[in-house]
């Protein structure tokens, strides 16, 4: 039993000592991963990035990492299979996008995200496809309704994101969250808090899983730490425009669109942990309306996995 434990402890402090500068990742929203009943609204949204660490030293910024991303979001009504114009509480629309980003984290215990898209939003960004391939995967029927959808539009959008932690002790932290989003598809502004409560340790913001932030290399005076935490994140919302609900003021030709609720709030419960190279997430996402339509609920709820690989 004591050489088990040796074994284990000296498995973990080599792991606490390695450095990877690069990875890959995936994440998946869908409401499938909170309940098999339930498609709606936010029914799928599948993102593949790939991010790596700057080898340039800063005085002032602890680490510059830089992110590229092909993602695609798709939406429906109340169900996927929705015939008839009179049913839709909400329009059918996909967004398919690539994207590039860049994260300042300074040595205040802040950091700074700016990140564009470009893509296209309608029948182009193939979300009546993405959809029935899912559907065939889990044994459902495939969706009807998508003749009725948001139609094509250039998008270019933009989003920056500032984050200042307030407060931290050993196993909890309280951190400010700004985001500002503009652009053809989605325009808004939010602020909120993350709170992470760690299991282990919490790691500097600008080396931790929950901010994106573990990545190192020979410059940086961080290694690669096990964690495991969990996380609340609670966001209000100014919704200003979007696309996918409004339709694209590129194209106006569309057979269904609603007004905005501009007041929404956003609140993500989710847990985090490494194993090794890996990084792991789970979340489960409530946000409350996003449209004016009588039909549709006063909130809405999907769950979100994520896995990253770290290499050199």
């Amino acid at each position: 039993m004591k050489k088990t434990f040796l074994l284990l402890f000296l498995v973990i402090s080599c792991y606490g000592q390695e450095k990877f500068s690069k990875q890959f990742s995936f994440v998946n929203d869908n409401d499938l991963y909170i309940s098999f009943y339930q498609d709606r609204y936010y029914t799928n949204g599948a993102f593949l990035n790939y991010s790596y660490l700057s080898t340039k030293k800063s005085d002032k910024i602890q680490k510059k990492i830089y992110n590229f991303q092909i993602g695609q979001k798709l939406y429906s009504p109340f169900k996927a299979n929705v015939q008839f114009l009179s049913e839709h509480d909400r329009p059918f629309a996909g967004y398919l996008f690539g994207g590039f980003g860049i994260s300042y984290f300074f040595k205040k215990n802040s950091f700074l995200r700016i990140n564009s898209e470009v893509g296209v939003i309608g029948p182009s960004a193939f979300g009546e496809e993405s959809m029935n391939f899912v559907h065939d995967i889990y044994g459902f029927e495939p969706a009807t309704g998508w003749k009725y959808q948001i139609q094509d539009a250039f998008a270019l959008n933009f989003s920056v994101e500032f984050t200042k932690q307030l407060a931290t002790s050993k196993y909890i932290d309280f951190n400010w969250m700004n985001i500002a989003n503009v652009g053809t598809v989605f325009s808004d502004i939010s602020t909120g808090f993350l709170s992470r409560i760690g299991i282990k340790p919490l790691q500097n913001i600008a080396n931790s899983t929950a901010f994106n932030s573990n990545l190192n290399n020979k410059i940086t005076d961080f290694n690669n730490e096990i964690e495991v935490l969990f996380y609340v994140n609670p966001m209000l919302r100014y919704a200003i425009y979007d696309a996918t609900i409004q339709g694209s003021f590129l194209n106006t030709n569309n057979p269904i669109t609603y007004e905005l609720k501009p007041i929404v709030l956003t609140t993500e419960l989710g847990f985090k942990f490494t194993a090794n190279r890996f990084n792991f997430k789970y979340a489960i996402i409530h946000h409350t309306k996003k449209l004016k339509s009588v039909k549709v609920p006063s909130g809405n709820i999907y769950g979100s996995i994520g896995i990253n690989y770290l290499f050199n």
